[in-house]
């Protein structure tokens, strides 16, 4: 199945609690990152829809597992962000263990869109997230995001700096750039979902 665009993209449910999901079909595609990373903004690119995945000015907010169909059987999933400092412990625990969760036990998951913000790539629950999805053997597609937002000279930079750290020295982890301002790198996102479906789609 080659999909020529996601926007047709729905938004399906939310999830607080990953033992009650029943999905145990179809297939899934998560984006996962730190909670100022611009995640729902890469959603909203993608499906060419401004208002499908909530951006809020307030990181931290997403405290659900969000789930957006793309066609029948094939999910987008917005994983809560991680790390963000105002978060009381608590709840910042409860994301993770909940992002932790989800990709030990959801059998669907086919791909991990990371978004990093390109000025702060590669902190600490990132490294988290990638030694995690080495360890399943999910593939990652990292996307330094905000790319705008530096001179094209630091953006070849930063993305050479983390295509080099020997975290990411696997044949199944990608990096490119990206930014939701003037579309960098929207055409390699979409060119891996597609790679990923066709790979293990089997209904």
């Amino acid at each position: 199945m080659y999909i020529q665009n996601y926007h047709n993209t729905i938004f399906l449910k939310s999830i607080a609690n990953i033992k009650k999901e029943k999905y145990r079909h179809g297939l899934e595609i998560a984006i996962i990152g730190y909670s100022n990373s611009g995640k729902s903004t890469i959603i909203n690119v993608l499906t060419h829809q401004k208002k499908l995945a909530k951006v809020s000015k307030t990181p931290g907010r997403t405290q659900l597992i969000n789930v957006f169909e793309v066609v029948p059987k094939i999910r987008l999933i917005d994983l809560p962000g991680y790390g963000y400092a105002r978060v009381p412990k608590n709840v910042k625990l409860n994301f993770q263990n909940m992002v932790f969760k989800y990709l030990k036990v959801q059998k669907c998951l086919i791909g991990l869109i990371m978004s990093m913000d390109i000025r702060h790539p590669i902190k600490h629950f990132d490294k988290v997230v990638i030694n995690l999805a080495k360890l399943y053997n999910i593939p990652i597609l990292v996307l330094l995001n905000k790319a705008d937002k530096l001179s094209h000279l630091k953006q070849q930079k930063q993305l050479c700096f983390v295509r080099n750290n020997e975290l990411m020295l696997s044949n199944n982890i990608r990096v490119e750039l990206f930014s939701s301002f003037n579309k960098i790198g929207l055409i390699d996102l979409k060119h891996q979902l597609n790679y990923w479906i066709y790979k293990n789609i089997n209904f």
